[in-house]
């Protein structure tokens, strides 16, 4: 047997949501450099001159496109808009998110709204839409990031975590629903991940110290340590895996 493209990623189209923000861009030059064609779609695509230059300097070709992953409407014409241009998606990244930390009591009603929007709502609808195209092709990659909060009940995290964990629970019903169509559908769980979005509040008092005692390895998590996960999850070598958690939290779940 030829093991040699277990990893080939040559010419395969990836679609990252969220793909502006610290794992986002990771993710796309990762998958670049595994020979992806890469779509970045994020709220706000101001800022990506260094990822596009950093991506077709990979030799893969670079595409960034302007949507809200709450409004459907904007899902779908992100989702056309990538077939029209390159002929189909063979991989989605579901990676828009974003966080609130504060208590049940005090988190506000409408940052409740806000998060699971993003999160659950972002990701049911572009996965709904992606697949449509993914069951035409009868092939394709779903990955979706979720959280050790997916598993765990971290204190001042509530919407956050019921996002999700709806997320991984989402992975699961739709890894069900296309297991028999060559789609392939899986769920990361991060560990706390330091990006320039978080660095902020880990710069405060002890707070990143705190965080880091709570995982076995001692440290944070960095973007970069999602990619590998990613480029497994989209190739080849887990063809046979779907509806799965890959946790990626240096421990942090062992116990």
């Amino acid at each position: 047997m030829d093991f040699s493209k277990l990893f080939d990623l040559n010419g395969r189209v990836a679609l990252i949501t969220g793909g502006a923000g610290g794992i986002g861009q990771c993710v796309a030059l990762g998958l670049a450099q595994q020979g992806c064609r890469v779509v970045v779609a994020d709220k706000n695509i101001s800022g990506l001159a260094d990822l596009q230059q950093a991506v077709e300097a990979a030799g893969s070709a670079f595409m960034s496109l302007e949507v809200d992953v709450t409004d459907a409407a904007t899902v779908d014409g992100m989702t056309e808009s990538v077939v029209a241009a390159l002929g189909g998606i063979d991989i989605l990244v579901n990676c828009a998110g974003v966080n609130n930390r504060l208590s049940v009591v005090d988190l506000p009603e409408a940052e409740w709204d806000k998060i699971i929007d993003i999160n659950l709502k972002g990701t049911f609808l572009c996965s709904k839409s992606v697949v449509k195209v993914m069951l035409q092709q009868q092939a394709g990659k779903i990955i979706n990031i979720g959280s050790v909060s997916s598993v765990l009940g971290h204190p001042n995290h509530s919407a956050y975590a019921a996002s999700k964990g709806g997320v991984y629970l989402l992975t699961k019903v739709l890894a069900m629903e296309t297991a028999r169509s060559g789609i392939n559908v899986n769920c990361i769980g991060p560990a706390y991940i330091e990006t320039p979005l978080t660095r902020d509040y880990l710069s405060k008092g002890d707070n990143y110290n705190k965080i880091a005692a709570t995982i076995p390895m001692g440290r944070l998590g960095r973007p970069e340590d999602i990619v590998g996960a990613v480029v497994y999850l989209a190739s080849p070598a887990s063809d046979f895996v779907t509806g799965t958690l890959l946790l990626v939290d240096g421990g942090r779940c062992a116990d």
